[in-house]
């Protein structure tokens, strides 16, 4: 298993449009299009021109098997989007959403961000859980203090201050 920073590569992103639309539509049965979305066709333009990032987890066989993103929205707050792993790879023995949040929040850190903020799916209690061990708070969708698309309106909003 290693994690990398996306590069453009067709097959990588077809893969990762394939464990999207597996997290989000065949297991959360979100029924969320790719036009919502289509972040994930500009990842250079979107994420990485803006001082963000996004990593790929590939298996030994070169798969995308999980993903995560900052997406950065002013000098103190970014958001952490894309947030993605196959249920193989949740838990033991890999551990794979504890490895990208790492890299995710050392990044974070070192851009010296001060606020994260993520939405995520109301019914998606483990993330919950997860979020919530990370430091997470839940916030109410009005005290949000920047504006970003995501495409589920029933979401819950977390924020976790690193600095303040």
């Amino acid at each position: 298993m290693k994690i990398e920073t996306y590069k453009e590569n067709p097959h990588h992103l077809a893969q990762l449009v394939d464990l999207i639309n597996f997290c989000q539509n065949t297991e959360a049965k979100l029924d969320i299009k790719f036009t919502e979305q289509d972040d994930i066709f500009q990842i250079a333009h979107y994420y990485q021109a803006k001082s963000g990032e996004f990593w790929l987890a590939l298996d030994d066989n070169d798969k995308v098997v999980g993903s995560i993103a900052l997406l950065p929205v002013n000098a103190t707050t970014a958001v952490l989007k894309k947030f993605f792993t196959y249920p193989e790879f949740r838990g033991a023995p890999e551990h794979l959403g504890a490895q990208l949040y790492q890299h995710f929040i050392d990044f974070a850190q070192e851009k010296e961000f001060e606020t994260i903020v993520l939405d995520t799916p109301e019914g998606e209690h483990r993330s919950h859980g997860f979020y919530e061990k990370k430091g997470f708070v839940q916030i109410k969708k009005e005290e949000l203090t920047v504006d970003y698309p995501f495409p589920d309106r029933n979401s819950r909003i977390y924020e976790l201050k690193l600095k303040g």
